[in-house]
This record gives C-alpha cells, sequence and structure tokens, in this order.
C-alpha cells in the first residue's frame, strides 16, 4: 500500500468482509435504514441525537427526513420519534429513553446520533428488557448476555444510524454510561448490545465543526493504539495491527486536511473508514489506559480529548513491552513528517519517548493540548482516575494493558492491597507526567 487510495480501498474490504451485509457505509446509505427495518418487523421507534434542534441543522434534518422516507417506502411505522442522549449518555437519558422502549415495544429501533446517543440506547434497551431499575448492575463484561439467558429473552433489534467519525459505537459491544453527579463513566461489555445492522453515510461528517471532527479521529486513533498495545503475545496480534496500521495512517495523514478545509468530502471518507477500523480493532482486542482515565474526567474534557493526551505517555510507560507496535507506529508518523528521526537506531523506553514526541508534534499541528495542565487536571482529578482504578468494575482495562498492575499470589488469585499499591505507585507517576509533559517523572515496571 503506498498511498491513500490503497488505504481506502482495503479499509472498505477489512470492513465489508467483517460486517458483510448487516453494514451499510459509504457515502449516500442511509436509504439501506428502511431496508433493514423491514426485514425486522412492520415497526419502529425512531431516536434522533438532538431532536430539539433538528430544525437549526440542515444536514441532520435532511438525513432523518431521508430515513423516514425509506421506512415509508418499505411500509415500516414509526410508533414515536424521541430525543436521544446528550454528551456522555447521562443514565437520566438512559432511564428516560429505557422507559419510552418499554412503553411502545416496537419491532426495532432505530438511533441516529453520535456515540452518545447510540451507547445510551444500547444501554436502555437492556433496561427495558430485563431490570429497568438500576443499570449498575450491568457493568462489566457479558452480564447482559448471562441475563438474558437467563431469563430467556432477547433485546429488541437495533438499527444503528452513526453521524460522527468517532467512537465506532455502531458496530462495537460497548456502552459508555456516565454518572454525572460524580462525573464518573463505567462501561457495560456484552455481544448482545452489538447492533445488529448499522449504517454511516460518511456526508453527514462533511462541515463538522472543528471539536467534533478532531475529538473523534483522536478516539479512532486511540483505539488502535490501545488494543494494539495490549496485543502483545496474543493470538490476534497480526490481525490488529494491519488494522491499525490502515486504521492510523487514514486518520494521521486526513485529519489535517478535514480542519482545513472542513468540505473536503474525501478526507471525511478516509476519516469515516480510519474510525471504523477503531471499532474493528476493539472487538477484536480491548483498550486499556488512555480509556480508563477518559473514564474519569467527563467534567473536564471531551473522551477523544482526554485518549489523546494521555497515549503518549502511556506509550513511554508501556515501551519495554511494545516495541513492534511503536516501531509501526512510528513509521506512520514519520511517514506524515512528525518524526525526523531514525526509528531504527531506538528500542525500549528510548523508542517510546521518539514516537512520543512524534505523537506530540501531531497534537500541535492540529492544535490539540499537549497535557493535563494545560486543560485544567488537578490533584482531584488524579484521585478519581486512581480510585477508579481500583475499582474492580474497570479491571478490564489493567488486564488489557501490556503491562499489568494487577497482583496475583502463587495461586493465581488477585492480591488487592498489593495492586492498589501498583496503582498507586506507576499509574500515579504516569498522571504526574502527563499533567506536566515531563517524561522523566515515569517509572517503568521492572
Amino acid at each position: 500500500m503506498t498511498g491513500v487510495k490503497d488505504y481506502n480501498e482495503e479499509a472498505r474490504k477489512l470492513l465489508s468482509e467483517w460486517k458483510k451485509e448487516r453494514y451499510a457505509f459509504g457515502v449516500n446509505c442511509a436509504k439501506k435504514v428502511g431496508d433493514f427495518a423491514k426485514k425486522e418487523g412492520k415497526s419502529c421507534m425512531l431516536i434522533v441525537s438532538g431532536l430539539d434542534t433538528i430544525e437549526e441543522k440542515k444536514w441532520k434534518k435532511s438525513l432523518v427526513d431521508e430515513i423516514k422516507s425509506s421506512l415509508r417506502e418499505k411500509k415500516v411505522s414509526i410508533v414515536d420519534i424521541i430525543n436521544g442522549a446528550r454528551a456522555n449518555a447521562p443514565r437520566e437519558d438512559v432511564y428516560r429513553i429505557a422507559n419510552q422502549i418499554g412503553k411502545k415495544r416496537a419491532d426495532s429501533i432505530v438511533a441516529v446520533g453520535g456515540g452518545s446517543t447510540i451507547d445510551a440506547v444500547k444501554a436502555s434497551m437492556v433496561l427495558a428488557t430485563l431490570d429497568p431499575d438500576d443499570v449498575e448492575v450491568y457493568f462489566g463484561a457479558n452480564l447482559v448476555t448471562e441475563r438474558l439467558e437467563k431469563e430467556n429473552k432477547k433485546l429488541p433489534p437495533l438499527i444503528a444510524v452513526q453521524t460522527a467519525a468517532s467512537s465506532a459505537a455502531h458496530l462495537t459491544k460497548y456502552s459508555n454510561v456516565t454518572d454525572i453527579l460524580t462525573g464518573q463513566k463505567k462501561l457495560i461489555i456484552d455481544d448482545a448490545i452489538i447492533p445488529p445492522w448499522a449504517v454511516f453515510d460518511y456526508k453527514t461528517t462533511v462541515g463538522a465543526a472543528y471539536d467534533i471532527t478532531s475529538d473523534g479521529a483522536l478516539d479512532g486513533i486511540s483505539h488502535c493504539l490501545e488494543v494494539i498495545y495490549g496485543a502483545t503475545g496474543k493470538p490476534f496480534f497480526d490481525k490488529v495491527m494491519h488494522i491499525a496500521e490502515i486504521g492510523i495512517s487514514l486518520i494521521v495523514e486526513n485529519l489535517p486536511k478535514a480542519i482545513d478545509n472542513p468540505e473536503n468530502e474525501d478526507a471525511r471518507i478516509s476519516l469515516g473508514l480510519g474510525t471504523d477500523l477503531g471499532g474493528y480493532a476493539i472487538m477484536v482486542g480491548g483498550t486499556n489506559y488512555a480509556h480508563l482515565f477518559s473514564f474519569s474526567l467527563v467534567n473536564k474534557l471531551t473522551h477523544g480529548r482526554a485518549c489523546a493526551i494521555v497515549n503518549p505517555y502511556a506509550s513511554v510507560f508501556f515501551s519495554p513491552a511494545i516495541e513492534p507496535q511503536l516501531r509501526m507506529v512510528g513509521e506512520i508518523f514519520k511517514r506524515a513528517g512528525y518524526i525526523k528521526k531514525d526509528i531504527g537506531n531506538y528500542t525500549g523506553e528510548k523508542l517510546g519517548i521518539v514516537v512520543a514526541e512524534g505523537m506530540i508534534k501531531f497534537l500541535e499541528k492540529i492544535g490539540f493540548p499537549k497535557t493535563f495542565n494545560e486543560v485544567g487536571i488537578d490533584d482531584e482529578d488524579k484521585r478519581r482516575i486512581l480510585s477508579a482504578a481500583k475499582n474492580p468494575q474497570l479491571w478490564s482495562k489493567l488486564d488489557q494493558a501490556p503491562v499489568s498492575l494487577i497482583a496475583k499470589d502463587k495461586e493465581g488469585k488477585v492480591n488487592r492491597e498489593k495492586t492498589e499499591d501498583n496503582i498507586d505507585t506507576y499509574m500515579g507517576a504516569l498522571i504526574d507526567a502527563i499533567k506536566s509533559g515531563d517524561f522523566s517523572k515515569i517509572k517503568i515496571v521492572s
């Protein structure tokens, strides 16, 4: 592969092989919503993010009108149209949507929006089908499937219509839900909530604002980075390295173009493909530190922005365990002009710093902050990150890191006290480095 066009074509091939006929993506594909809904029955509920402001956003009104038309053509009735979720999928929105889904009992659900609305709808369907009172009991892995099998129930089919090149929530088994009062985000991880049908018309992202564009694109990069970092020694290593190389390349090459010219459709298509591959990556492997830290910073930062700031420093922390990954990522940033040094001359922590410096130059290029201090992350935020990291509900993020801080005895039982000491020592030092921008503060696990 020698150019952007080759990466685009390879991305399309990977996505088509993965999702087959259940995912419509590209340009002018929104009409597929009607085809998908018809396969599930005669009625649907339409859930749209920002429904109260839709008249002010011509692109969204055009998209929703096209979806409605496709449903009419296929004789699928809309039993109700309701508002989606606010940013970060607050619990209150999840409960509201669940209540409305439970009352209407449509044959399918059509969710139109970015990651927050799609995540909220995933969680809402769980509550509407099972216990509607408390989403807390489903945070973790495979708890929804366990409950569905026990009660012999199924979730209503979801047709996820993505509108932002970002989280790839329309393709994945994840649902992020936020407790606004505590500022803490938690995660449902379960194959049962993977949307059986998905649509992403990349033209809906043309003209998107700087924040939405850049934060979303950096979320896509983070998905790829975190998965390959955690893939050391795993059987899927080669597969995710291939996915990530294409995904990161598309985003690094095209994000500056989309920022310089928000109407650049070619760049928008490439960003859509790149972030979709980020979704593919997190369905093969899992995320780790950047996502974990982000979950505790919703009061200060968007998700993509938090991940983007963390990743250069996490790259250094993990560096002794991820040399092949760093060489691949480093070559991408070198090819794009953000690294001048010969990557082949470095190993271990020094290699990590060279690649991290390239990542930071990329952040500078797109006008992103490079440290926590720049965005007001303080010691109270540090305390909240460390506290969340000690919660076993979020230990999947520690398990999926290439350097694990989870301490176990000879029988394989977790030593919680030692684990918490490791979190305070190593993760605490990493946070200090991210705050200051000083790599020397990082403590490498020996």
